[in-house]
């Protein structure tokens, strides 16, 4: 009988399926791809839920001064070898997003990324966010949507369908799903103009199911799975499981 193999995130074991990494490295194609279409990735840029630095990194090579925070010890010891690794200069802390302390008015793009679907305060999340953003910057994030889909998605599959499980229970919730109408107020709240949501998806559902049993086989890597999954930019239909979106500061 095949064991069960070890589900832990921020893990520098090999053999654990880390969900959050798998996350970073299968949305990296599009998050780059959005930011790039709407004129975003330029200047200083700070990212809320760094991780392990896929992201951060990735803004780094597009040429930007990169600075990330993340509530995980372990992660931003992982994303500070890996920058080095690159050499690249992105400042790595350790700090959750609600608590996140820079200088007002200091990013021309705060990014929030794996927090708004995980965080039990949106408004403080927003709040210091916007607090970042200079004038005529931007707020960029992805989120997961509070549908049938995606709770079947984010709670069923992913945290406890035994043959598709990368997450820990509890990592979602329901309540914790963000619809886009909720994050444009929360948004407006805090001084910033919404200016676009879109949807993003797997190229194939089966392609991605494929990706996350091959992960939890050890067949393939995490970095292998992005081009199983293949996901894609939606940006004609509403969002039906995850979406991406922006804001800006007057």
């Amino acid at each position: 009988m095949r064991t069960a193999p070890l589900i832990e995130l921020d893990s520098p074991r090999p053999g654990a399926i880390d969900g959050r990494r798998l996350r970073a490295v299968a949305f990296q194609d599009v998050r780059m791809e959005y930011l790039a279409k709407h004129g975003l990735a330029e200047g200083r840029a700070l990212v809320l839920g760094g991780g392990t630095g896929v992201l951060p990194r990735g803004l780094a090579r597009a040429g930007l001064d990169v600075t990330a925070l993340d509530p995980s010890p372990a992660a931003t010891r992982m994303a500070r070898d890996a920058a080095a690794t690159e050499d690249l200069a992105v400042e790595h802390r350790t700090a959750r997003a609600e608590d996140a302390d820079v200088p007002p008015g200091s990013f021309d793009l705060v990014y929030v990324a794996d927090t708004f679907e995980i965080t039990g305060d949106l408004d403080r999340v927003v709040e210091r966010a916007a607090r970042a953003v200079r004038p005529g910057g931007a707020l960029a994030y992805d989120t997961v949507n509070r549908t049938v889909p995606a709770k079947l998605v984010y709670l069923g599959a992913f945290q406890r369908l035994p043959w598709t499980r990368i997450m820990p229970a509890g990592r979602y919730a329901s309540d914790r799903l963000r619809r886009p109408s909720e994050v444009a107020a929360a948004l407006s709240r805090h001084g910033l103009r919404p200016a676009d949501v879109c949807g993003f998806k797997p190229a194939s559902i089966a392609g991605l199911v494929a990706a996350v049993r091959a992960r939890r086989r050890g067949e393939i890597g995490d970095d292998d799975v992005a081009p199983m999954a293949g996901f894609v930019l939606d940006p004609d239909g509403p969002p039906v499981v995850t979406y991406l979106g922006h804001a800006r500061k007057p």
